[in-house]
């Protein structure tokens, strides 16, 4: 075995530095590019309303129960009142999407059957992120982020 030089030295410690740097602009640049957005455009306005549209959202005593049916491909939403009974929406919006990228983002066409909401949709294995946004009669917000894991 040789004697270990001066460049032998440097070429390892060169290397080895420039592959951390590498990973790092690599995961620097995914975390970029994938960033869904933000959330709210001021978070401060959004704060001075918050407790007052969660005690609405609260009085309404409704409950929310998401489920998907791999082999029916279909996504399912149930709005249950305080009393057990199906909550009286008068509007519904839902984003499906992954926590991490926007790619995915789904927006599908919920139809009420028989108090159950419904839709068709195709979603691949693995976590997705239910944003969940409705209305109630008396035009009261109801708003619910809810995670849904899907087997394959």
């Amino acid at each position: 075995m040789g004697e270990i030089t001066g460049r032998q030295v440097f070429g390892f410690t060169a290397g080895a530095f420039g592959i951390i740097i590498a990973v790092n602009l690599l995961l620097a640049y995914k975390a970029v590019t994938t960033f869904p957005g933000l959330e709210v455009s001021n978070s401060y306005v959004a704060s001075q309303d918050f407790d007052r549209s969660r005690l609405a959202q609260e009085a309404l005593g409704w409950t929310l129960t998401a489920s998907y049916e791999t082999a029916e491909k279909r996504l399912y939403l149930s709005f249950v009142d305080a009393n057990g009974r199906p909550a009286p929406l008068a509007a519904l919006s839902v984003l499906v999407g992954r926590t991490t990228e926007a790619q995915d983002d789904q927006t599908p066409e919920m139809v009420n059957a028989a108090g159950l909401w419904t839709a068709p949709l195709d979603l691949s294995e693995g976590k997705w992120l239910l944003r969940v946004d409705a209305k109630a009669k008396d035009g009261t917000a109801f708003s619910q982020r809810i995670g849904l894991f899907v087997r394959g």
